[in-house]
């Protein structure tokens, strides 16, 4: 039953049609896990808050930064450096009382994804990288989980909803991840703020309608969305393969890593890159990947060769003694790494892990 206060907060469902009292009832009593509270986790939060989704569940080991604020609207300059799960839940506690919350601030891992998940009715991927993504994946059908999906980058976005009554899942379309190399992040290619609030409310769209019992428009589709030239696709992707039917969780970082796509990398902690520096600053060059403003904002010193520009560049590294490459996240230096492979100095290259996350 509602309370006199609920039947006026979701009026607006109540003389929906095909939707009404039951739908809203059937909101009440369902459960949503998000994966990541970030630019897509954070209209569907909203979205699923406002709408009436009875217990939400926030997964996000993650911190507020700066450069978050373009796109991640849940948070505000004083979230910076707080975990993103507890901020989050902070302003959806203010936007709807009548919901409970779950929060996750453990790193989700193939040790507890299954207990994670199992509790809920849909289960939605907002997350930006492939390991975290085959992990949700593959649990979601290990449990049989509705999948609801979505991805932006620079321009454009895609939504889909896996593993929907048996329907396809994520590696349908993506049997194994893509070379890492090849595949660039926010900070190399940016994204456009607005289109994480595009992409996140049409995933809270299907994920309100499979709870409320109503069918997604997207279930074994893909939706392909251009926001530069307003460019949109659905695209059918016919049945399950059941080549592609998992039946137990792996190692996710190793499946998606640099490890073995081209050549192994070494790599140093920023503790250890310190103590180096301490000891023979002279035997070390100190290479700097990322764009000229990421750079302005502050670095750590050593020439500056954007990824981009690397293989121009070449000349400009050393050819003996330590040369560390070092980016935001250590994604980049590892792409740069990888492309200098070649070089006669390529046995003494160094990837500052996880960048200057850690400095």
């Amino acid at each position: 039953m509602f309370t006199k206060e609920e039947l006026e907060r979701y009026s607006r469902h109540f003389v929906l049609p095909n939707f009404g009292l039951q739908g809203q009832e059937n909101l009440k009593k369902s459960s949503v896990l998000v994966v990541g509270a970030g630019g897509l986790g954070s209209p569907v939060l909203q979205y699923l808050t406002a709408a009436g989704v009875g217990k939400i569940g926030i997964a996000d080991f993650d911190e507020v930064s700066l450069s978050n604020l373009q796109r991640q609207v849940l948070f505000t300059t004083e979230s910076i450096k707080k975990n993103k799960a507890q901020e989050a839940s902070k302003y959806l506690e203010a936007l709807n009382p009548h919901i409970e919350f779950k929060i996750y601030t453990d790193k989700l891992t193939s040790a507890n994804a299954l207990q994670t998940l199992k509790d809920y009715d849909v289960i939605i991927d907002g997350t930006d990288n492939f390991p975290t993504r085959y992990l949700v994946n593959d649990a979601c059908v290990i449990l049989n989980k509705p999948l609801v999906y979505g991805s932006i980058h620079g321009f454009e976005g895609q939504c889909c909803v896996f593993n929907y009554k048996g329907g396809p899942n994520y590696r349908d379309i993506h049997p194994t991840p893509p070379d890492p190399s090849a595949v660039p992040n926010c900070a190399e290619g940016g994204v456009l703020g607005a289109l994480a609030g595009i992409i996140g409310s049409m995933m809270a769209v299907e994920a309100i309608k499979i709870v409320a019992g109503l069918e997604p428009g997207l279930a074994g589709k893909l939706y392909l969305f251009d926001s530069l030239h307003y460019y949109n696709q659905k695209i059918n992707l016919g049945e399950a393969k059941l080549a592609n039917k998992v039946t137990k969780l792996i190692d996710y970082e190793a499946f998606c890593s640099l490890t073995g796509t081209k050549q192994t990398i070494n790599e140093v902690t920023a503790a250890e890159l310190k103590k180096w520096l301490n000891k023979s600053p002279e035997s070390i060059q100190l290479v700097d990947v990322r764009e000229t403003y990421e750079r302005a904002i502050g670095h750590i010193g050593g020439i500056h060769i954007p990824l981009h520009a690397i293989i121009a560049q070449t000349d400009e590294i050393a050819n003996d003694g330590k040369v560390i490459f070092y980016c935001s996240g250590g994604i980049r230096s590892a792409h740069a790494i990888m492309q200098l492979g070649q070089h006669s100095n390529a046995q003494n290259f160094y990837n500052l892990a996880e960048g200057l996350k850690n400095w």
